[in-house]
């Protein structure tokens, strides 16, 4: 088993007391692992890595942000080499146009001081969604996605994830699998460790971690 933190060992296994159904996956999987990624790159770099795997399988979101560290071989992306950078440059690596425009107008947001990461620790989760998400093509998951892994946060329940979703209805035997609203006061259950819950939901599933 890989090593995890004892916040995430206490977490699951508070989960296992409250929920039989939890209690099956730490029974099967053992102890949450929620890869907690923290970029040494920075959390600039993390935003940018979840853009590029958006609405991707794992292994194609993978190949792609790769392309896309590539691009900046003497240090990792920042936002001024990312507005350096022609569209060219950036389609050339996959990324869609889309992408590319959310790429551009978080940089853009980040170094003209709009949005300042440096500052994202300290901030509750709800004002670090508001403050992403007013970036073109951030929505509510990925910045879910940022506070999960690159800040940390056990208690996001980050009901727009398709896995999340699918694992909870195959966990509590739901058909037809709940939509984001219908699942969201689900969540309740599982205060203050939803992260860990969704974690397990996705474990249900197989499911490629994302972030």
């Amino acid at each position: 088993m890989a090593r995890v933190s004892r916040a995430l060992v206490a977490a699951s296994a508070e989960l296992a007391r409250r929920d039989p159904a939890m209690a099956a996956m730490v029974e099967q999987v053992g102890p949450c692992a929620l890869p907690l990624r923290r970029s040494p790159a920075g959390h600039f770099a993390s935003l940018a890595r979840t853009i590029c795997y958006q609405q991707l399988a794992g292994r194609a979101a993978a190949t792609i942000h790769g392309r896309f560290v590539a691009l900046f071989p003497d240090a990792a992306p920042s936002p001024a080499a990312v507005l350096a950078l022609p569209d060219t440059a950036l389609r050339g690596v996959g990324l869609s146009g889309s992408k590319v425009a959310s790429l551009r107008d978080l940089a853009w947001h980040v170094e003209s001081g709009e949005i300042r990461p440096a500052t994202m620790a300290r901030r509750a989760d709800e004002e670090v969604v508001r403050t992403l998400t007013v970036v073109r093509g951030i929505g509510r998951w990925t910045a879910e996605m940022f506070l999960m892994f690159q800040l940390g946060r056990l208690d996001v329940w980050p009901v727009d994830d398709f896995g999340v979703r699918n694992g909870y209805a195959r966990l509590y035997g739901l058909d037809p699998m709940p939509t984001a609203r219908q699942l969201e006061p689900h969540g309740d259950a599982f205060r203050p460790y939803r992260s860990v819950a969704a974690w397990y939901c996705w474990r249900a599933v197989d499911t490629v971690t994302p972030g």
